[in-house]
């Protein structure tokens, strides 16, 4: 019985880390994030994620047609407790190029935010320079970040309740000062995927204490509004993803992305016709698809990762 289970387990933990592999490899082609002789900087916080965006990136670097060097690099922002030894001891263990970044942004941000603010904005934006200045020190061509699926429709959702822009977190994008690629290689993986694959393979990891309990309360009122609607309605997770891919700029209303001022009836088909009074095309009882399933099978058809 227990070998049955066991026997079980290791399928499941296959599929899962087939399919998160594809998932990275689908990423990567569709937005040309790795290219021959690129060297990768894989930045590593100790989280799940960053953990799964470096083994993942690892198993691409041995089976992909090109060649790319990654280095692991690692901010100890020196909050109180941090365990400096969890991160180098790791690397060393998997025998991955790493560099230890040691500056103290703690103390910057308990002097500049008052008792009970938010911390993440003022942290996360000097750990985004002090990160450039050492891509640009290593010689990085790309930098690599562990935001996955939900970190990007949580953006999303952020922006247009509290922002007023249809605005997310792009798999691929140019830095401010032009100096750097960012690539998230994880943009098409489920969070909760990441949850089981990191807890599946022990990671050392490494919870963010600067803040103490302190959350960002409009990320938590979002990422529970998200996780509703997925227990409650299988698949709109994936659907409201799949239309972050899909854009149709003649249908909003940003003057600036379509040029509705210039529009003319031709007395010909137009691609960008009116369809206000059409029906949505959703199909009236939409199908729940099995993931795992329907991966396994793509996989045995298609070789998705194309890294050429």
């Amino acid at each position: 019985m227990q070998d049955a289970i066991s026997k079980k387990q290791a399928h499941n933990f296959n599929k899962l880390e087939k399919r998160i592999r594809r998932e990275v490899g689908k990423a990567i082609a569709d937005f040309n994030m790795i290219e021959d002789g690129d060297k990768i900087m894989v930045c590593l916080s100790g989280g799940k994620d960053s953990y799964t965006m470096l083994d993942t990136l690892m198993h691409m670097q041995r089976v992909a047609p090109i060649s790319f060097d990654i280095v692991a690099v690692n901010l100890d922002q020196k909050q109180p407790g941090f365990p400096e030894h969890v991160l180098p001891e790791y690397l060393a263990s998997i025998n991955v190029e790493h560099l230890i970044v040691n500056e103290d942004t703690y103390s910057i941000v308990k002097e500049k935010i008052p008792e009970g603010k938010t911390t993440c904005s003022l942290c996360s934006r000097l750990r985004r320079g002090i990160l450039y200045k050492t891509a640009k020190k290593l010689g990085a061509t790309k930098i690599a970040l562990g935001h996955h699926r939900d970190d990007i429709l949580e953006t999303l959702f952020l922006n247009m309740f509290y922002g007023g822009k249809l605005k997310s977190m792009p798999p691929k994008l140019v830095t401010d000062n032009g100096e750097h690629i960012v690539i998230r290689p994880l943009a098409y993986c489920r969070e909760k995927d990441i949850i089981r694959y990191a807890d599946h393979n022990e990671y050392p990891i490494i919870p963010c204490n600067l803040c103490g309990s302190q959350e960002n309360l409009q990320r938590k009122i979002i990422k529970e509004m998200l996780n509703s609607w997925d227990k409650q309605f299988p698949g709109r997770i994936e659907t409201m993803f799949k239309a972050v891919t899909d854009v149709v700029p003649s249908h909003l209303a940003d003057i600036n992305l379509y040029d509705f001022a210039g529009l003319k009836a031709t007395g010909a088909p137009f691609a960008d016709g009116d369809i206000g009074f059409d029906k949505p095309d959703i199909p009236a009882n939409p199908a729940v698809i099995d993931e795992d399933d329907q991966q396994e099978k793509l996989a045995n058809q298609v070789q998705i990762i194309n890294l050429s």
